[in-house]
């Protein structure tokens, strides 16, 4: 059965009907957006469906030819403040790893996220991590300190990169 739905975990790295998945994101970021009074910019709103076309992360200037070649512009600033604007507005996320952005798969959402990156093909699953963000909140407790923002990577293989790998073993 496809995986249709962003908050299902196999929704990256399964079957599933995509349009779908980011155009519910979409519609849900842009529901936030306005819930919070933000500016959803055509540029800004163009960089997040960029973000969500693939399940993966993209960097700066990929995002900025993509924009350049449909006419939004070709500077720098154009990319990295509209992706500087939905990762403020938590409605994306950086991901440190790979210098790269991705589209937050729950706008609106209190949660703790990890990234789970695949070495092989890029694809980077957003995946709850509140079962480590409560132990690391724990331990930061135990020194008095006060966890304000936390990001969790992983790197490894995805299950059809993993199984590549194993049929060419």
């Amino acid at each position: 059965m496809p995986h249709d739905t962003p908050t299902d975990p196999g929704c990256a790295f399964g079957q599933h009907d995509h349009a779908h998945c980011a155009g519910a994101v979409l519609e849900r970021a842009a529901a936030e957006a306005e819930r919070r009074g933000l500016r959803f910019t055509p540029v800004r709103k163009r960089v997040l469906e960029i973000l969500l076309e693939a399940h993966r992360a993209m960097g700066a200037y990929e995002v900025l030819d993509r924009l350049a070649a449909e006419g939004f512009g070709n500077q720098p600033p154009v990319a990295y403040r509209a992706l500087e604007f939905l990762v403020e507005a938590g409605l994306a996320h950086r991901v440190q790893r790979l210098n790269a952005f991705a589209a937050c798969m729950h706008p609106g959402e209190a949660h703790a996220p990890v990234f789970l990156i695949c070495r092989e093909c890029d694809t980077v699953v957003e995946a709850e991590a509140a079962p480590l963000r409560q132990a690391l909140d724990l331990v930061a407790g135990e020194l008095a300190f006060t966890v304000e923002r936390a990001s969790f990577e992983a790197l490894g293989l995805c299950p059809d990169c993993r199984a590549k790998a194993e049929a060419s073993a």
